[in-house]
C-alpha cells in the first residue's frame, strides 16, 4: 500500500481542529454514517436502477456483505486501492460502499478509459484490485482485466473467469458470521483516504484527487443542504456514478438524509424522462448544458410529467443563460446553476438569488467556511470585483494537494493552501453576495459534454502515427457538447492526410478511450507561434470558429 503520509498531502491540523470545532466535520469515517442513516430511514427506498431497487436496510445489508466478503475472499486488505470500471448498475453502489465500509479504496475511472489509462492509472495509485462490469455496452472488460493483471479481478454481472472472483462470491463470503465479525473489528481513520478522484488535470493523463472520509462526508451533507434534500426527496444521476459528481452531488448527499437516488442509464434522454414521471423525481442536482439540451431536443419532453421537479441544477464552466430560459419557457422547468470540481469546491446559485445572478453567473460557495481568492494570472495578488482573474479555494472540502504529484502541488497550490484552479472567473457582489462567473479556463483542456480531455495527452499520442509530425488538439463549439474535439496536424512531407476514421483507428490501436478521439483534422503547413515560440492555440481556436462559422453560412445559403 502507498505510503499516504507521503502521496497525499494531509489537511493541515489548525484546519482539522477549526472545522471540528465548527461542526463541520464530526470524527466519522463515512461507512459508519451511511450505516445511521439507514437505520433511521430503514424501509425507505434508497437505491433504484432500470433493474433494481432497494430501501436504505437491503442496501446496508448488501454493502455490509459486500465489505466483510472482500476482506474474507481476496487478499485486499484496508488502504488497498481497487480500480473501478462499472457502469450505472446497482452493483457499482454497492461496491462503492462496500469498499469505503472495508476501508478499501475505490480508484474511480470509469468504465470507457482504455488500456493505456487504466494500466497508468493502477501503477500511480498503487492498486491491488481492478473491478469490472462484465456487459458494459461495446466493451470486454473483462478481458482488459485478465490482460493488466491489477492483482484481484472482482468480476460484475457474469460469471468470473479462472483466477477472478465473481461480485456474487463476494457477496455470499461476507455473509458468513466470522466475516463479519472481522469487519467489525476494522477500524478506519476519519482523515484517511474514502476514493481516489480523477480531476481534470493541467497536461497528460489526469491528476488524482485524493479525497477523505470526513471532508467527504461534508461535502455530500452542505450539498444536500444547498439543496434542501429530505428523506421525501428522490434525486436522478444521469451521468457516471462513479464520477466525483455521481457521488458526492447525487449518490451520498440523497443517503446520508434518507433520500432516494436514482441511477439512470447514461447517454439517452429517453430513459431519463421516463424515469422523472416514473419516480417522481424531485432533484436533478448536476446536469452539463449538453444533457440539457438533449432533454429540450428529445421527441418525448413535450409531453412527459416533469411537474415533480422542484430542483433542477445546470453544472459546467459557463453560464447558460440562454438554456436556462429556454427551459423555463419550453418545459416548464425553473433552472439552476452550479461550478463543481473533483478537487472539491462547489459554487451554487440559490432559489432566493437576484434574477441577474442566476441567469450570468454559476453561484456563490455553499459553505461558510468555503473561502476564495480571485487571482491576477500567473500572480498571487487579488483583482478588484468585476475583474477576470483566476478561481482559487480553500475549505472544508477542498483537497490541500493532488495525489502523489509533489512537483505539481508547489505550483498548484498557494503557500497558504489555496488551490489554484486554472478556471479563469469574475466576481460579481449583488445584494451584498458574492456570486462567480465562470469565464473561461487557463488549462489546456478540452470540455466535452461530461468528460475533460487532455489535449497533451492526445497530442503525444497523436505524434506516433507515422505521417505526422507534430500536433495540436483544441476545442470547437458545439450547441450540444459544448466543445467537440479538432485535431491541427502538421504531417511529415509526402505524407496523405489522415482522415478521422484513420486516425481514430490508430489511437484506439494506441489504447485511447473513444470518447478522446478526435471529431475533425485540419492539416496546416506550419502552426501560429507566441511571442516566445509556444504554439498558439488560441489563433488555432479562432480559426476553426471561423471555419465552422463560414460552414454553416454555406450550409445556410
Amino acid at each position: 500500500m502507498p505510503d499516504d503520509a507521503d502521496s497525499a498531502p494531509p489537511f493541515p491540523p489548525d484546519r482539522v481542529a477549526q472545522y471540528r470545532r465548527a461542526g463541520l466535520w464530526t470524527g466519522e469515517p463515512l461507512g459508519d454514517v451511511l450505516r445511521r442513516a439507514a437505520r433511521a430511514h430503514a424501509e425507505r427506498p434508497a437505491l433504484v436502477t432500470v433493474e433494481t431497487r432497494l430501501t436504505h436496510a437491503e442496501l446496508d445489508a448488501l454493502t455490509d456483505d459486500f465489505a466483510a466478503g472482500l476482506l474474507a475472499a481476496t487478499p485486499l486488505r484496508p488502504g488497498d486501492r481497487v480500480v473501478f470500471q462499472s457502469g450505472n448498475e446497482a452493483e457499482t453502489v454497492i461496491a462503492y460502499y462496500g469498499c469505503v465500509k472495508a476501508g478499501v479504496v475505490p480508484v474511480a475511472t470509469l468504465p470507457q478509459h482504455g488500456e493505456r489509462e487504466i494500466a497508468h492509472l493502477a501503477a500511480h495509485t498503487g492498486a491491488r484490485g481492478h473491478l469490472v462490469q462484465a456487459d458494459f455496452r461495446n466493451r470486454d472488460l473483462v478481458a482488459l482485466g485478465a490482460r493488466l493483471g491489477i492483482g484481484t479481478l472482482i468480476v460484475a454481472r457474469a460469471a468470473a473467469p479462472d483466477g477472478a472472483i465473481g461480485f456474487a462470491d463476494v457477496l455470499a463470503a461476507g455473509r458468513d458470521p466470522r466475516a463479519r465479525t472481522a469487519l467489525a473489528a476494522v477500524e478506519i481513520d476519519p482523515l484517511g483516504l474514502v476514493a481516489l478522484q480523477l480531476s481534470g488535470g493541467t497536461t497528460g493523463l489526469p491528476k488524482v484527487a485524493p479525497r477523505r472520509h470526513e471532508e467527504y462526508v461534508y461535502n455530500s451533507r452542505v450539498w444536500a443542504e444547498a439543496l434542501e434534500l429530505t428523506a421525501e426527496s428522490v434525486v436522478l444521476h444521469p451521468l457516471p456514478i462513479m464520477h466525483n459528481a455521481g457521488i458526492s452531488a447525487a449518490l451520498q448527499p440523497a443517503h446520508l438524509v434518507g433520500g432516494t437516488c436514482v441511477v439512470a442509464p447514461v447517454g439517452d434522454p429517453g430513459p431519463t424522462l421516463e424515469l422523472i414521471a416514473k419516480e417522481q423525481v424531485t432533484v436533478l442536482p448536476v446536469v452539463p448544458p449538453a444533457v440539457a439540451i438533449r432533454l429540450l431536443e428529445h421527441p418525448q419532453a413535450r409531453h412527459a410529467d416533469l411537474s415533480s421537479l422542484r430542483r433542477f441544477v445546470i453544472g459546467g464552466q459557463r453560464p447558460s443563460a440562454e438554456l436556462i430560459e429556454r427551459l423555463e419557457r419550453e418545459l416548464g422547468i425553473r433552472a439552476l446553476q452550479m461550478f463543481g470540481m473533483a478537487e472539491g469546491m462547489f459554487l451554487y446559485v440559490p432559489p432566493d438569488a437576484p434574477e441577474w445572478a442566476r441567469l450570468h453567473t454559476v453561484g456563490a460557495t455553499i459553505s461558510p467556511a468555503d473561502e476564495v481568492r480571485v487571482l491576477e494570472v500567473g500572480g498571487d495578488e487579488e483583482v478588484p470585483d468585476g475583474t477576470l482573474g483566476e478561481l482559487s479555494c480553500r475549505g472544508p472540502y477542498t483537497i490541500p494537494g493532488y495525489y502523489r504529484a509533489a512537483q505539481h502541488n508547489a505550483a498548484t497550490f498557494t503557500a497558504d493552501g489555496f488551490y489554484r484552479t486554472g478556471d479563469l472567473v469574475t466576481r460579481h457582489v449583488v445584494d451584498g453576495r458574492a456570486y462567480y462567473a465562470i469565464d473561461g479556463r487557463i488549462k489546456d483542456v478540452i470540455n466535452r459534454g461530461a468528460e475533460k480531455i487532455h489535449a497533451e495527452e492526445v497530442e503525444e499520442l497523436l505524434v506516433r502515427h507515422p505521417d505526422v509530425r507534430s500536433a495540436a488538439l483544441v476545442g470547437m463549439p458545439d450547441p450540444v457538447l459544448g466543445e467537440r474535439i479538432c485535431a491541427y496536424l502538421v504531417l511529415a512531407d509526402g505524407a496523405a492526410a489522415p482522415t478521422v476514421a484513420s486516425m481514430a483507428e490508430f489511437l484506439l490501436g494506441e489504447g485511447l478511450a473513444k470518447f478522446k478521439l478526435p471529431e475533425r483534422i485540419e492539416v496546416v503547413p506550419a502552426f501560429p507561434l507566441t511571442d516566445v515560440g509556444k504554439v498558439s492555440k488560441k489563433d488555432l481556436r479562432a480559426d476553426i470558429q471561423l471555419k465552422l462559422a463560414k460552414e454553416k453560412e454555406g450550409i445556410g445559403a
